[in-house]
């Protein structure tokens, strides 16, 4: 099981790297709607999106449903790291004691699975 849950935890990583790349490409002008959707940065994260489901639909073959919203968590925790070394996103105080909880929420749960 254990390289299962690993599979959806790199799936979770990749798709939270791919909220980076469109939350980035939102951030540049286009000079169209269509140019806005079809552009290489959009394209590219719905691919790695795209990617990051297949490792869920994987993951849930073996892990069990009970423990993968577990592992789908730390994707806010990935955000929010990713967010603060490529878009120099401020951690408020609020936002750390919700990614502890987040944490303590991971670690409780897994203890009892």
């Amino acid at each position: 099981m254990l390289k299962y849950a690993l599979v959806m935890l790199t799936g979770t990583f990749i798709a939270s790297c791919s909220q980076i790349i469109l939350k980035k490409a939102a951030e540049k002008e286009y000079p169209s709607k269509i140019a806005e959707y079809m552009n290489p940065m959009v394209i590219g994260a719905y691919f790695f999106f795209f990617g990051a489901s297949l490792c869920s639909v994987l993951g849930y073959k073996v892990v069990p449903l009970s423990i993968g919203p577990i592992l789908e968590a730390t994707g806010y925790i990935w955000v929010a790291i990713l967010g603060k070394i490529f878009l120099s996103e401020k951690i408020s105080k609020k936002k750390a004691l919700g990614l502890v909880i987040i944490i303590v929420g991971i670690i409780v749960a897994a203890m009892g699975a």
